[in-house]
């Protein structure tokens, strides 16, 4: 039996995680960490900090914010425990820190728990290996409106698995607005939508000479990710050290 703890549990991701661990008989969540320490329906206890916990667990799920991530690292290197980071908006000291991690716990990180995000992601690298010349590249996202950071995390893993097919020279342009003069031949354009209860569309477009070739992922619910985190979970349980994502359960 996995034993589970939920940082960010009372979170909307937290919820519908909470709800397909239940219907698993291989999973159990022990415990929740949560700012809104009010009771889970699921029946476990939820606290403010994860230091708080006393019990023993065999990996940590994180849906937060990347403030709240910092707080699991010293706990999962201290116990033991291996850690799953699927909280986006994370800057570079964030990451590094995951990579200090890694040399002692197993650490899984993606920007995206979806196995068809991280396909399309694999099929976008592909395609912008082949249509190099002459082919402009522009990155759309879209998300419901409570959702914290722009662009999405997704929307940058897509762009920079696409920079690195063509080389790694291309320039990521936000937006576009304010701008004079025409686009040039070496951006990746990202762009960011908000709005009512998405649950998250992604599109890439590579606009050539007489043709376009369009890209897209639309996340129908949340329960795609809910999906993929047990996913992940299940197999970060059974890895020694070391930075793991979602192509490590892909091939």
């Amino acid at each position: 039996m996995i034993k589970a703890i939920i940082n960010g549990c009372n979170g909307k991701m937290g919820k519908v995680i909470s709800e397909e661990v239940s219907k698993a008989p291989d999973m159990e969540i022990v415990a929740g960490v949560d700012k809104n320490t009010d009771t889970s329906p699921f029946g476990y206890p939820v606290f403010e900090s994860i230091d708080q916990f006393n019990g023993e667990a065999g990996v940590i799920i994180d849906f937060s914010r990347p403030e709240s991530t910092v707080s699991l690292v010293p706990y999962a290197i201290e116990t033991k425990t291996a850690l799953m980071v699927a909280t986006t908006g994370l800057g570079k000291e964030h990451k590094e820190l995951l990579q200090r991690a890694a040399k002692t716990v197993p650490v899984f990180h993606t920007a995206n728990m979806s196995l068809g995000v991280n396909l399309v992601k694999d099929v976008c690298r592909r395609v912008a290996s082949v249509l190099t010349e002459g082919f402009d590249i522009e990155i759309t996202e879209f998300h419901h409106n409570q959702k914290a950071d722009a662009p999405s995390g997704t929307a940058l893993m897509l762009a920079e698995a696409v920079r690195d097919a063509r080389g790694g020279d291309s320039k990521f342009v936000y937006g576009r607005t304010p701008q004079t003069g025409k686009r040039k031949e070496s951006e990746i354009g990202i762009h960011a939508l908000r709005g009512g209860t998405m649950p998250g569309e992604h599109s890439v477009l590579f606009a050539g000479p007489d043709e376009i070739i369009e890209i897209r992922h639309l996340a129908l619910s949340r329960r795609i990710f809910a999906l993929g985190a047990l996913r992940a979970a299940r197999f970060i349980v059974k890895q020694g050290p070391g930075l793991y994502n979602m192509d490590s359960t892909i091939y």
